[in-house]
């Protein structure tokens, strides 16, 4: 009679691993997004060069999410849940490592890859928050683990902007340490969560991550709405890929200044979600909603660009944050036009989408900020990454008119 009674705080203290390993997840990949940038300045000293190739850093990172995340979600079905989650977070950890000693740009460029590939767990971490948790208790989880999500994106930035002022390879060595630390502590109390007779055989198909897009091509109502996601998606890359060395060229800001600029657009999106969202979406309806979300990005991409100063770039921020309203109303019309037995098939399709404009907007605005600081320097534009975005938004905002307006609603 003592075993089952022993169960349900086992599976509590599972749930609170999960919880821990998003937050450490986040916060790792964000404490090193204000140095990473400067890291590659000491191997390619041309600001230019180095903005060029930091776009394939981002690119093989977002790829190896894409290709990896099914895989790894497949791989969990076939061999349970703890050992890819333990696995992940003990790489997770040595990657770090690598990336701390790094002697030359291609070992960090390989540790990156290798970051990608063991940050692809998101996907197994809800698989096991699904095992566990009763069916009508399941939005209350998935929601802990956005905000856990959200609070790392918030510290993660900042943490890593004051560290990196000592030394910009100590936000690596902290990562580290947070990631093994986790890994060792879950060694110890994560239960696996499938049971042999709930696994299935691995099937190639299940880890292939343009699969689930053909859901979308089937689906022609959504199709018009997932490009607006997609293209917005996009234009949303030109922050982590240009922000830090565009702030460090035009302005002089320190990796703490960047980090906590990071932390800031964390918070005020957060604010924005928790505290506006429900009231905008109710009083201008969704549609609308989702219009003036994407005028408020195209603002803040366009105060971006042209800021004299630091303090108007902060000022972009707020325009930034209130471009938030976008995606809850974005997300509510895409799921009006599905049935309710489709809304997984259709989260998987869209995550795929997004998974694309991670691969594209890295590439496309790291090429663009190096052409504005070389060849295209006599322009005078070098905010022309942060202009390629608002035009990307515009693109947005008359796709989901049309969208819209052709159904009414």
């Amino acid at each position: 009679m003592t075993a089952p009674a022993a169960q349900p705080p086992r599976r509590q203290a599972a749930v609170v691993f999960i919880f821990i390993t998003v937050v450490i997840d986040v916060l790792a990949m964000g404490i090193v997004i204000p140095v990473l940038p400067h890291l590659v300045l000491e191997f390619e000293a041309d600001q230019a060069s180095a903005a060029a190739f930091y776009g394939y850093f981002g690119l093989v990172f977002a790829a190896a999410q894409f290709f990896f995340s099914p895989v790894l979600g497949a791989l969990s079905d076939r061999f349970g849940r703890r050992p890819v989650l333990l696995i992940s977070m003990f790489g997770h950890g040595l990657d770090f490592i690598l990336m701390a000693l790094a002697p030359t740009l291609w070992w960090l460029f390989v540790g990156r890859l290798i970051s990608g590939i063991t940050a692809a767990s998101f996907s197994t971490a809800n698989a096991y928050i699904a095992d566990v948790t009763p069916p009508e208790k399941r939005a209350q989880r998935f929601g802990l683990v956005g905000a856990a999500f959200g609070f790392g994106f918030v510290f993660g930035p900042a943490l890593g902007g004051i560290a990196g002022e000592f030394d910009p390879r100590l936000p690596f060595w902290i990562a580290a340490g947070l990631c093994l630390l986790n890994a060792a502590y879950g060694w110890f109390v994560l239960p696996e969560s499938l049971p042999p007779e709930r696994r299935s055989a691995f099937v190639l198909a299940k880890a292939n991550p343009l699969g689930s897009l053909g859901f979308l091509r089937a689906h022609g109502e959504v199709v018009w709405l997932a490009a607006v996601s997609i293209i917005w998606n996009t234009a949303f890359w030109v922050i982590p890929t240009t922000s830090v060395l565009y702030a460090s060229f035009r302005f002089g800001w320190t990796e703490r200044d960047v980090g906590l600029m990071l932390a800031a657009i964390g918070i005020g999106n957060i604010v924005v979600q928790m505290g506006l969202v429900r009231h905008v979406v109710r009083f201008f309806g969704e549609p609308l909603a989702l219009r003036i979300g994407l005028l408020f990005s195209i603002a803040g991409m366009l105060t971006y660009a042209f800021a004299p100063n630091g303090w108007v770039f902060l000022a972009g921020i707020a325009f930034q944050s209130l471009a938030g309203i976008m995606g809850p109303a974005l997300q509510a019309l895409i799921t009006r036009r599905v049935s309710g037995n489709d809304q997984g098939k259709l989260q998987g399709a869209l995550s795929s989408a997004i998974g694309i404009a991670g691969m594209i907007g890295p590439i496309l605005f790291s090429q663009v900020f190096a052409w504005a600081l070389g060849a295209g320097a006599s322009f005078g534009v070098p905010g022309a990454a942060f202009v390629v975005a608002a035009l990307l938004n515009v693109l947005a905002l008359g796709v989901a008119w049309q969208a819209t307006r052709q159904r009414g609603r």
